[in-house]
Parts: C-alpha cells; structure tokens; sequence
C-alpha cells in the first residue's frame, strides 16, 4: 500500500529514528504531580491544561509563532501613526490558551493555592511557547501593583482577572478582558530606575508623561505601569493604550528589539509624547508601588527555568529511549544514565524551588519568606537552566542543533529569565538589601534552613561550615557565592523533608556535599535507576 507523503526509494527509509509525538505536559511528568501534591495545587485543573497544552495543535502553535515573529506596522497607507504590532494566529491561539484557562486569573479569584497552580500552569506552558508567557506574567502581576489605588484597580483588575483574551483595540472599559504591560528601564539607567528622566506633569486630577523607555515588553497590552518623575519624586503610572474617550494615547513605538531569543514575543523601545496617564500610589512611592508587580514577575522567572529544564530533558529522554547505538540503546548505557540522572535532580531541584516558593505567595504568614526565597529561587535556576539546555542538546548529538527539534529555542531561551526583572548581579545584591532591612525575610529564610536540620549529616554539616563562613552579611564581592550556597541549601532543605529520598541523597551528594566534577554526568554514587524511574515512571 502507497502512503501519501512517504518516500518508496530505498535510501528514504527512516529506522533508528524516534517518531516526534505530542506529550500530554502533566500526565507524563510525575515530579510536576509530586511537587503539585505537596504543595496542594489544583491538580483536576492542572490535568486539564496539561492535556491541552502539550497537544500537537499547541507543539505547533509554538513552532509557528516562533517562524513568524510579530511585525511592527507603524503608519496606515494615509501615513498616519498606527503604532501596532501585529501577531501570527498561532500567537493568538497561545494567548488565549493560557488566558483562558486562568493563567492570569487564578491567583486572584479566591481559591485555595491559585498563586501556585498559576506557577504549576506557567511551568508547563514555557514548555510549549516561552514567549508567550511575558504579556501572561505581567498581566498576572499587575493587581498587585494597582491594589495601592482602589479607584484604578476597580476598572482594570476585573479586566485582568477575567478568563478570556480579547485582542482588539480599545479602552478596557469597551473589552471583555484586558492584558497588562510594563515599561521602566531607560537608556541611561537600566536597572537603577530612580535615574529615569521620564517627565509626569499634572493635568487636572490625571497627568502627561513625556519620554523615552528603552525597554517596553508587550507593546499591543491594554495599559502599561511605568515610571516617571514628579516634582515629588519617582512615581508609578498606568498608562493605557487608548484614552478612556476612545482615542489612541500618545504613546508610540520606536522599533521592535531584535532579540537573541523570546521570539514570539514582541519587546520594544516606546516614547511617551504627553501621553495621558493616572498616577499609582502616592507620588514619589513609584518604587515602592511598582515592586508589589515585580516581586510577581519574579516568582514566574523563577518557574520558568524549571519548566524549560523539563522541556529540554524530555526532548533527552524522548530520543535515548528511541535510539540505539553500538548495539545498546542509549538510555541502557551506563555514561548515558549518569548524565541523565544528573540532569534529573537539577530539573527536580529547580521544581522543588519554585513550587516552595509558590506556595508561600499563597501563605499570607510566608510573606517574608517569599520575599527572599523568590530571588533565591530566581538567581540559582536561571543559572543552571542553559547548562542542563546544553547538555540535553548533546544528549541528541546533532539533531539537537537542528531547528525541527525544541532545543534550539530552549537554548535562546534560557538566559533570559535571569536578566529580566534583576540580572544576576542585582539579584544577588536585592538579596543581601532584603536580609539587612528586613529581619523577617532573614528569620524565616533562616527557619526554612534549620527545618531539615537532623535528616542528613551531609546537609547538618553542609548548613554548619555556611553559618561559620557568614555569621552575618558577606562582602558584596562573595555576594553570588553567598547566594549560591543558600540556594543549594534550601533546595536541599525541600527535597529531603519533601521530596522522593534517591532524589533528596542524590542532591546531597552532589550539590551539597560536592562529591562531584565539574561537567554534568561527572558523578558517582548515584541511585540512577530509582532517580531515572522516576521520570521513566508516567
């Protein structure tokens, strides 16, 4: 029998090759299922979106949203300013995928956990399409910023908070559902925000901002929160894209950024031009304001990793259990199962993380916990997440290189959600500001160490040498030393009180203990069947 589209000639034929194949993203991940246990999740919602969001329809949604980037449409054919972006239908059907399913909406409805089964859904979907999830995020994150000014939030946050995705232009009171962008940086500034030089000049009981913002993620979102100077100091603004009588504000983009990666996603240089704005919180608390929506976007730079490590193990795990060489499959090969079992605890070390973390922006008494273990989380994550990328790459030797298969775009991917909301540097230093001003965050990371103390020697005595080697404040200079040892060690904390125990030994040995090379696969020791089974185990 003739199959249409299969070559007949003899050198056409395919063998040794593992067939591509969706994945349903929580049915076969029994760590996302652990972790989501532990943490008490909506594990009947999470079934759900995993199903979808690992299907076919959706793997190729987020390969055409990747090869057809969104297109900067500046002017109509008249010559007037039209200051849009437009996006592939793919993008759309990402969007409202997530949107939808209450990626945004969840955390804010009054469920039980939502902040967590956000994180747990955010995780899977930067499996699919990480792009996607920035305009998510920030839109996520944005009610906790408006919280400091009822007025505003009652127009926007059911907006934001609706289950639904509506991209069409218009001021948010004429739409079923709105998103919600971001613009601080400038060109003089980067992360040192209090020296923007974006000017606020009052009109009336509303204000007029005029300047320029190096960087504007999202710039087809209903409303942007952004900073500029006031006579009083720094203050937060939202700025929305059409005026509340219908015409477009001032706001105008002055060219797409052309990014290593994150292509989906449109980020952008924008000017201000007496743009019509109201102010959020008090004026000169614009930090102060606007932190409540970066310590959000931070908890899903700190998920995303996570969910990228998963998504470029798997794409490991597919092909050495479908490939054979030297007359051994690869996923039988001793060296192989080194590497992958080294490769399983960093994904696992990073869920463990992120999930913890989660749970504690759904704990109001961990308030002070997630203040400082969400950058923590962040800084350690995204600087192990392109070292696991690598590897699983090499796992498929070249066609991991090949752009047919995810690895490519995981790789762009994966520096990313470290030099956005804080590079590693401000990370570490936001770290150090949090345990000197804030003696609660100190206290309960603290706590949080000291509650595995008594289950490993190993970790008793890994915990011990940190205490001794920074009875206070390190120098700024061992700052990412400093961060390091505290990720691993509560990581550590999590998995043993926690975890699946030849994961728990595992990390001990390994990241804590430091029995180990330099490369991934460098170990010995290991339970690499029981730590393989577990990924295996779906």
């Amino acid at each position: 029998m003739f199959y249409a589209g299969r070559s007949r000639q003899t050198t056409h034929e395919v063998f040794n090759q593992p067939e591509a194949c969706a994945r349903d993203l929580w049915a076969t991940d029994a760590p996302l299922r652990h972790w989501v246990s532990v943490i008490g999740a909506d594990a009947a919602h999470l079934t759900d979106f995993g199903a979808k969001a690992g299907s076919a329809e959706m793997r190729e949604a987020g390969f055409e949203a990747n090869r057809h980037p969104p297109e900067l449409r500046l002017f109509d054919r008249g010559g007037r300013r039209l200051d849009e972006v437009a996006f592939h239908p793919a993008y759309h059907r990402l969007m409202d995928l997530g949107l939808s399913a209450g990626i945004a909406a969840l955390p804010w409805e009054g469920a039980a956990m939502g902040h967590s089964t956000h994180a747990a859904m955010l995780y899977m979907l930067s499996q699919v399409e990480p792009g996607v999830c920035c305009p998510m995020t920030m839109t996520y994150a944005a009610p906790a910023a408006l919280s400091a000014t009822p007025a505003i939030a009652a127009g926007w946050v059911p907006k934001l908070t609706t289950r639904g995705y509506d991209p069409t232009p218009g001021p948010v009171a004429q739409k079923r559902a709105a998103t919600m962008g971001m613009a601080m940086t400038e060109k003089q500034g980067g992360s040192d925000v209090r020296t923007n030089t974006t000017r606020a000049l009052r009109d009336g009981d509303d204000w007029r901002l005029t300047g320029h913002k190096w960087f504007c993620s999202a710039p087809m979102c209903d409303g942007f929160l952004t900073l500029a100077q006031t006579d009083g100091g720094l203050s937060c603004f939202l700025v929305p894209r059409h005026t509340p009588d219908g015409a477009r504000n001032a706001l105008q983009i002055q060219r797409l950024k052309d990014k290593l990666g994150n292509r989906a996603n449109a980020s952008s240089e924008i000017e201000y031009h007496n743009a019509w704005a109201q102010m959020v919180g008090a004026e000169g608390a614009g930090v102060k304001t606007i932190i409540e929506m970066v310590q959000h976007t931070r908890l899903d730079t700190a998920v995303a990793p996570a969910g990228l490590m998963q998504a470029a193990l798997s794409e490991a795990f597919w092909w050495v259990e479908g490939r054979s060489a030297f007359q051994r499959r690869l996923i039988d090969q001793p060296l192989m199962r080194s590497v992958l079992a080294d490769l399983s605890l960093e994904a696992e070390g990073a869920l463990a993380l992120s999930m913890r973390v989660a749970r504690a922006f759904d704990t109001p008494a961990e308030r002070a916990f997630a203040r400082i273990a969400v950058a923590v989380a962040k800084f350690w994550s995204n600087k192990r997440a392109p070292w696991l990328i690598v590897e699983a790459m090499e796992c498929l030797g070249g066609m991991g290189y090949v752009e047919e298969t995810p690895l490519p775009l995981l790789y762009r991917e994966a520096p990313l959600n470290g030099i956005w909301e804080g590079s590693g540097n401000v990370i570490c230093l936001d770290i150090l500001r949090a345990l000197a001003r804030e003696p609660d965050s100190a206290g309960a990371l603290r706590a949080e160490l000291l509650a595995a103390k008594g289950a490993d020697r190993r970790y008793d005595a890994a915990l011990k040498a940190h205490l001794e080697r920074w009875p206070a404040l390190p120098p700024e200079a061992e700052a990412r030393w400093f961060a390091e040892r505290l990720a691993v060690l509560l990581a550590g904390s999590i998995l043993l009180r926690e975890g699946d125990s030849a994961t728990a030994d595992g990390w001990i040995a390994t990241r804590i203990e430091g029995t180990r090379g330099h490369v991934p696969g460098a170990v010995s020791g290991l339970d690499s069947d029981a730590i393989l089974r577990r990924r295996q185990s779906a």
